[in-house]
């Protein structure tokens, strides 16, 4: 992007001046190798002339700056994002107790509160040219996305709210039509306001905006898709994520020495690997406690008589307790031939090495962005923490991989799913189905013949 790195005063990759403190947090004490003047941002000799983000602004809260203001600078950050961080967790667990509407509308805000992060970084280079447009389109298309994917939504898990309300039935019907002509509309309005001179730097911008769409909206759509699965699969994935960044700091913090990778130089191998033996042993606790309620294992599901979501049915086989027998060789260590799992703690354990092994990849990909535009975090919404994007790199990447595991090893054919798809055909096509059917039924054994 040559007209951003000349607008922006040097090479973007350059690294000579910008701060290591990253989404996870600083996890190492400073090596031998790390320059002082490393966590500069905004340093003198390479500042952009675009305005650098209210991230470089300290908004912790006077009361804990007051508290802490006679320990040194690690020890008070250190103290700092571990009181936010419990503040953060119990809001999370007020969430959960509050419902699967409130999940909802909590994901929500959070996508548009990251997506607004990003889409300012490149505004504010895009309004230096003082070209139009540009934010309206962005958010223009925000709306498109949203309407697309939480009708789709509507459709799939509110069918028969769906069939009940002639204005949703239209809307339902010609939904993806609705969709692409919204779509359409600020496609057309973007190809208006092309300027000349600028068409490189504005077909940058709509790059942008369609790749921030594809990494927030798309993956947030994910994240509701786990959660209508059960809550256990939105829980448990956000858990583990959560506790891989605390267990890579702590363990980083205390015992780092070994440089892991170059885009985040305070990231060590010991926070990386004690990250991973603590978060597989967190999620398969956390998985044994939760697999014992319904209220977390059920599928969540529109009840049209109530108007309201229903989390209660007969839980499924992974989540029944299941004996499994070791192998030989545990055997003679442990004297124990068998032993009694949900498997879901198995999968627990693939769901945590993801989050472990290739989740901080998110994290990592957020640090060479933030490192290309010179910023040290995506904004300063969370005090040490820097802001919403800034908890959630690593999450967006954990929701896609969940929904890949539910759909590839988990979920078979959805019963009222297919219900749904039935209702809405007409009555001659759903009686011709339903012959069919019996007929199948009978040929298996499974109804008694005919007289």
């Amino acid at each position: 992007m040559t007209e951003l790195r000349r607008r922006g005063g040097g090479d973007p990759d350059s690294t000579d001046n910008i701060s290591d403190k990253e989404a996870g947090g600083d996890d190492r004490p400073d090596l031998p190798g790390d320059a002082e003047g490393e966590g500069d941002v905004d340093s003198k000799a390479d500042t952009p002339d675009v305005p650098l983000s209210t991230a470089d602004t300290d908004n912790t809260p006077e009361c804990l700056n007051k508290a802490l203001e006679g320990l040194p600078p690690r020890w008070k950050n250190y103290w700092i994002r571990g009181v936010l961080s419990i503040a953060m967790i119990s809001g999370f667990f007020l969430i959960i107790y509050m419902g699967p509407i409130t999940l909802i509308f909590v994901v929500m805000c959070v996508q548009i509160k990251c997506f607004q992060e990003i889409i300012t970084i490149g505004y504010r280079v895009y309004h230096s040219y003082e070209l139009p447009w540009f934010r309206t389109l962005s958010w223009y298309f925000l709306v498109c996305v949203n309407y697309f994917f939480y009708g789709e939504t509507v459709a799939d898990y509110f069918g028969a709210l769906v069939q009940r309300e002639e204005p949703l039935q239209f809307l339902a019907r010609y939904h993806r039509f609705i969709s692409f002509t919204l779509y359409l509309a600020g496609f057309c309005m973007f190809v208006l306001s092309l300027v000349k001179k600028h068409y490189r730097l504005q077909f940058y911008m709509f790059a942008w905006t369609h790749v921030t769409l594809l990494i927030v909206v798309t993956q947030s759509h994910l994240v509701i898709q786990n959660l209508f699965e059960g809550m256990i699969w939105f829980i448990v994935p956000i858990s583990i994520v959560i506790c891989n960044d605390i267990m890579a700091y702590l363990f980083g913090f205390f015992f780092g020495r070994t440089p892991l990778i170059k885009l985040s130089p305070k990231k060590t191998w010991e926070g990386f690997i004690g990250g991973y033996f603590g978060t597989v042993v967190f999620g398969f606790l956390l998985a044994l406690l939760l697999s014992q309620f319904q209220y977390f294992v059920c599928p969540v599901e529109f009840n049209s008589e109530t108007n309201s979501f229903a989390v209660e049915c007969e839980p499924s086989d992974i989540f029944v307790v299941q004996e499994y027998t070791l192998p030989a060789v545990v055997q003679n260590t442990l004297r124990w031939k068998t032993v009694n799992l949900y498997p879901f703690q198995i999968h627990s354990i693939f769901l945590s090495s993801f989050a472990s092994l290739i989740g901080p990849f998110g994290g990592f990909f957020a640090s060479g962005f933030k490192r290309a535009f010179k910023i040290k975090d995506f904004a300063n919404t969370i005090p040490g923490h820097g802001g919403i994007m800034d908890r959630f790199d690593c999450q967006y990447l954990m929701a896609t991989f969940v929904h890949v595991y539910i759909t590839s090893f988990i979920r078979g054919p959805n019963p009222s799913k297919v219900l749904q798809q039935l209702l809405k055909l007409q009555p001659e096509q759903q009686l011709s189905i339903f012959h069919s059917l019996h007929a199948h039924l009978r040929d298996r054994g499974m109804l008694a013949p005919e007289a």
